[in-house]
């Protein structure tokens, strides 16, 4: 029988993406203003498809093999690249970025709540209900 059901694990990846998610968004609102910067965002789907294809490990055989490396960039970052919003080429709306800001506080908030319970939950627990 698993006692955290994966549920703890679940819930700090989410953690983990809308951190991310967080950063990013605070990276486009600091470069406003720079002119040729392009807005970056955060996909959950691209987070999970890197993460599969960076667990993949090489398996050499036979010491002639060739080493190959991958890249390590941010997982599930990615930038509009033709997409300008201002004439000097920036690619960054403020006001989507404040919205999108306001739905990941949200979003991370209702996260730490509910890891938050589960975490007083198996507290009560280890006290022996009391």
């Amino acid at each position: 029988m698993n006692l955290f059901s994966g549920t703890i694990s679940n819930l700090e990846n989410g953690l983990n993406y809308a951190s991310l998610k967080n950063k990013t968004i605070a990276q486009n609102i600091a470069n406003v203003d720079t002119p040729n910067y392009k807005a970056k965002d955060v996909s959950f789907a691209k987070m999970l498809e890197e993460a599969k294809m960076n667990s993949m490990k090489a398996n050499k055989t036979d010491i002639r093999h060739y080493d190959f490396t991958i890249k390590q960039k941010t997982p599930g970052v990615f930038s509009y690249e033709n997409f300008n919003y201002r004439s000097n080429g920036n690619g960054v709306d403020m006001d989507a970025e404040q919205a999108s800001l306001a739905e990941n506080t949200i979003y991370y908030n209702a996260l730490v709540e509910r890891i938050s319970g589960k975490f007083n939950t198996l507290n009560t627990v280890i006290k022996g209900g009391k």
